[in-house]
């Protein structure tokens, strides 16, 4: 055996004492392997690098607690850069490494869409936690798809709901004007059904302003803005162009405080060069916020960070997208968990039995709690019918130094929402020439 061999058998033997698992459970268990597709390169990295780091420090303080019931987890990055041909490319060479993929959870939308096509075939889940497809939250069609917390068609009506609450009411959006600034990409293309929708049901006119990639050149739409002079600008934005948004919104006059971006569209990197400019500025956030003093973020920085295995910056532990890597991370980790309640705990899991467990995922807020997630997440419950599990979302407001909670907590419409999803998923089945699941599919 070589050197370097032994070296790594001996960590794990003295990790596996250190944390009371027993070497055994270690030798007799693969690793179950999480590819990480991530961009911390190009346009979008500002905003990709903390949500990757958040997703990697989350996989490494599930080791240093021992593995998922004794089960190592291994996993590995690749660069796509938020491009849809590379995202493909690093799904197809890492869907069978390491004893295969456990699930891959694309970071874009448009990823997503690509992928969507290729899961099935490979038996591979997908997790695309508050992006993707608005209508694969219908398990009965998208089987391996799980836009788990919250989906685009969610945010929109909840931000519908919130500057309604604003107006007086629902009535009292007839006759306003909301434009949505959005990210000419499958990704900005994804509220517009329901903004559509809600127009029609409430009197107010939509105006759809697209911006081109990757965002920095704005100027001719907030001319636009200042001419039609909206009562809200919703932003749909990611990466440079949020911030790119938030400067032109200076330049132009537009009040910050009639601004709300959606979730990506929400965090310090959006904000941070704008600084006291974007002062009311709002955005959803999607279950949590920025989190520096959750149980959570105290754990990793103790397990992970004081180690001197941090993956980034001890000062982003905590911040909104740090935040949103690291519960990408624990949703992928306890869908494998639930998966062990009914094929063996301390078993390595396939791909087809985590995907049970993501179909099957019972965080209620105990659980959630005990996870160092207490004030973060609310309880998330999945079903064959429903991949998505929760559809609740606050709106965080900067003060020009930090987000703050404005707003309690919202829950998009089902009566609105649930039959455009079943519309939009009996269009795709009907396309792709799929039969909805049976309820024996459903048990498996």
């Amino acid at each position: 055996m070589k050197f370097r061999n032994l070296v790594l058998v001996a960590a794990t033997v003295a990790a596996a004492a250190t944390s009371g698992i027993s070497t055994s459970a270690y030798a007799q268990a693969k690793e179950q392997f999480f590819p990480v597709l991530v961009y911390r390169t190009g346009a979008y990295a500002p905003n990709g690098v903390p949500f990757a780091n958040g997703y990697v420090d989350y996989l490494k303080y599930v080791n240093a607690k021992g593995g998922i019931n004794g089960v190592k987890v291994s996993f590995e990055e690749c660069e796509t850069g938020y491009a849809t041909d590379r995202g493909v490319e690093c799904y197809e060479r890492l869907k069978g490494k390491n004893g295969g993929a456990t699930v891959f959870q694309p970071l874009s939308t448009g990823i997503t869409f690509a992928l969507t096509e290729k899961a099935p075939g490979d038996k591979i889940p997908l997790i695309t936690a508050g992006y993707g497809r608005s209508e694969s939250t219908d398990g009965n069609v998208f089987k391996w798809n799980f836009p788990l917390t919250g989906t685009y068609w969610d945010a929109a009506d909840i931000l519908l709901q919130h500057v309604a609450k604003k107006e007086g009411g629902w009535d009292k959006l007839k006759g306003k004007k909301v434009a949505l600034v959005y990210h000419d990409s499958p990704y900005g293309k994804e509220p517009i059904p329901l903004l559509v929708e809600r127009s029609k049901m409430h009197g107010f006119e939509l105006q759809q302003l697209p911006v081109a990639h990757p965002g920095v050149e704005q100027k001719a739409t907030w001319q636009q803005i200042r001419g039609s002079r909206p009562d809200y600008v919703f932003l749909w934005g990611w990466g440079v162009m949020n911030s790119t948004a938030l400067k032109d919104a200076v330049a132009t006059g537009y009040p910050r405080d009639k601004m709300y971006g959606v979730w990506w569209a929400g965090a310090e990197p959006d904000v941070k060069d704008v600084g006291d400019g974007a002062r009311g500025y709002n955005a959803l956030a999607l279950q949590h916020g920025a989190e520096p003093n959750s149980k959570i973020v105290k754990d990793v920085l103790e397990l992970v960070h004081a180690k001197g295995q941090g993956t980034g910056p001890k000062e982003e532990v905590g911040q909104v997208l740090y935040m949103r890597g690291l519960m990408a991370a624990m949703l992928a980790v306890e869908g494998v968990k639930r998966a062990q309640e009914r094929y063996g705990k301390g078993k390595w899991m396939s791909a087809e039995q985590a995907r049970w467990g993501y179909e099957n995922l019972a965080l209620d807020q105990k659980k959630l709690d005990a996870l160092g997630f207490s004030g973060v997440a609310r309880p998330i419950s999945t079903s064959c019918a429903d991949h998505r599990g929760a559809t609740w979302a606050r709106v965080h407001t900067w003060d020009g130094k930090k987000w703050n909670f404005t707003s309690d907590w919202y829950e998009s419409d089902a009566a609105v929402i649930k039959p455009m999803i079943k519309a939009a998923a009996d269009k795709y089945a009907a396309e792709k020439k799929l039969e909805r699941r049976t309820a024996a599919d459903c048990q498996t």
